[in-house]
């Protein structure tokens, strides 16, 4: 089968279509998925160019990118009870990658059928950016337990996740705030964005509101610099693994004083691949509710274009085509 794969880090160069062996049967509980497309996400960057030391522990170059797919599934284990052959399913894969290959095996747990009302090569930008909004807002930030009107600030508003994250927290009657170039505003408020900030012409830090979740989506945000903005049980939630010990430390360092940083809400998203809520996020777009932020798609053969174009200012996901 065809594989996307880099034998050494570097720029979009290092990218090649390889001819490799398919995967093994499945087994127990797992679906053999032929895979229609797979989206670029910050990771899959990352890994590229050698940025996340992480990737020695998650398999040795040659190494192929990927951590969400779409496609049909062609071959099922003997445990394998919410899907048969023929179905359209999207799933989010695990450290490992390997995504943006025409066949992978994935564990049941792992996938949910695909949206109706959208292409599967759609489908497959919604895997890891929605899951991890959704995750970010409900599971870190608890904006489903808040009352109507909770205020959110999302940073990186544009980029897969945070276009997710703007349209999730407006489905749960939120006013929004997104933070982005100028250029990007349109499709912020096109998203329901209620405000729009230009990270380029306003210091996040000086914004005279309190918000109740504000979502780092970019992952870049200092957070001694935007922990004054919350309301006293607000929640600072990161896309990005951090110290929470040195966070709070620096946010109590920006605190009015007599306020104790360990009532801040500091937290990181860990996105998890739960099948429940890739189907709450289909049914989400089935109704209406979410859209899939495809910005652009690409044939496998374009991959370096692709990425190209991922690194440039997307509005929303950048998607590759295997079929």
């Amino acid at each position: 089968m065809r594989a996307l794969r880099f034998h050494a880090h570097g720029d979009p160069s290092v990218l090649q279509v390889d001819e490799v062996a398919g995967p093994r049967p499945p087994r127990g509980d797992e679906l053999l998925v032929e895979v229609a497309a797979s989206s670029i996400n910050g990771t899959d960057l990352g890994l590229r160019r050698g940025d996340l030391p992480a990737v020695a522990t998650w398999g040795r170059l040659p190494f192929t990118p990927g951590f969400d797919l779409a496609g049909v599934v062609v071959d099922t284990g003997p445990g394998v009870t919410a899907f048969g052959r023929g179905d359209r399913v999207m799933a989010l894969l695990g450290h490992g990658g390997g995504a943006q290959a025409e066949r992978v095996v994935v564990r049941q747990s792992r996938a949910a059928l695909c949206p109706r009302t959208v292409e599967t090569t759609t489908a497959a930008a919604i895997p890891l950016a929605g899951l991890t909004a959704l995750q970010a807002l409900q599971g870190c930030g608890h904006l489903q337990q808040r009352p109507r009107g909770a205020r959110v600030l999302v940073l990186g508003a544009s980029g897969g996740i945070g276009s997710y994250a703007v349209q999730l927290a407006k489905d749960l009657g939120a006013h929004v705030t997104g933070v982005a170039r100028a250029a990007k505003h349109a499709h912020l408020r096109d998203l329901g964005a209620d405000e729009v900030v230009d990270r380029r012409q306003t210091d996040v830090s000086t914004l005279g509101d309190r918000y109740d979740v504000v979502l780092d989506a970019a992952g870049v945000q200092g957070f001694a610099g935007v922990g004054h903005l919350l309301v006293p049980d607000g929640r600072l939630v990161s896309v990005r693994p951090l110290s929470l010990d040195a966070v709070r430390g620096a946010l109590a360092r920006r605190l009015p004083a007599g306020v104790d940083a360990r009532h801040r809400g500091v937290t990181a998203v860990m996105t998890t691949a739960r099948s429940q809520d890739l189907t709450r996020l289909a049914a989400l777009v089935d109704a209406g509710r979410l859209r899939v932020p495809v910005d652009a798609t690409y044939p496998l053969e374009a991959a370096r274009e692709a990425h190209e174009h991922a690194e440039r200012e997307v509005r929303g996901k950048v998607v590759l085509t295997l079929g």
